[in-house]
């Protein structure tokens, strides 16, 4: 989450040495009251598997540069102010992987036709164009109509992941756990990083 280059460009170099897959957000400031970085502007290292997620009214407005960027994945709001399916079947021709984010008010069975369509469907927990929060485990229920609707979609959230819920959230079903805050206001980012991936992957005792 950047508003300018040079924030793009320290995010990019504090986490260069240790992650792989990463979550941009851009804004268009109508969708979310946040002006971050628009497509136009953004760049990452090679070698990154790059998500990037559109906080835009109209994406009609904005995919064909999407497109042209590469990404191995775009997420577009369900509550954007047009259809996204075509939007969604458009990513998936283009080779790109086709994402959908929810935000907390919106119930899956009124979105059916994009989660259907989609390759991801992300659970919007925060605040849109902030960092940090809460995450509202209250959100979890959410993965079991998204999985009703369409059991092989990759699940993910976005909001209030810290050390202390990741193992919480993992074992609820969700695949992809989007890191912001916990990350970026770490005094060590790599150990924190490494902290998270542990948690995930510890096995419960019953």
């Amino acid at each position: 989450m950047a508003e300018t280059i040079d924030e793009l460009r320290a995010s990019t170099e504090k986490l260069q040495t240790f992650v792989r897959r990463v979550h941009i957000d851009i804004s268009d400031g109508e969708f979310t009251p946040t002006f971050l970085l628009n497509e136009a502007q953004l760049f990452w290292p090679e070698g990154w598997d790059v998500d990037i997620h559109a906080m835009v009214a109209r994406p009609s407005e904005h995919l064909a540069q999407l497109i042209q960027l590469k990404p191995s994945m775009v997420i577009l709001h369900a509550e954007a102010q047009e259809d996204i399916v075509p939007h969604l079947l458009a990513l998936k021709q283009a080779g790109i992987k086709a994402g959908i984010a929810l935000l907390k008010t919106t119930v899956p069975i009124t979105v059916q036709a994009a989660i259907e369509a989609a390759d991801h469907v992300m659970i919007f927990s925060g605040e849109l164009g902030k960092f940090g929060g809460t995450a509202s485990m209250m959100q979890l229920e959410k993965i079991r109509l998204i999985r009703k609707i369409k059991p092989s979609v990759e699940v993910g959230w976005d909001g209030g992941v810290k050390v202390d819920n990741a193992y919480t959230l993992t074992q609820g079903g969700v695949d992809v756990l989007n890191v912001g805050g916990e990350i970026a206001n770490a005094t060590d980012p790599a150990a924190t990083y490494n902290e998270l991936v542990k948690e995930i992957n510890k096995h419960g005792v019953i």
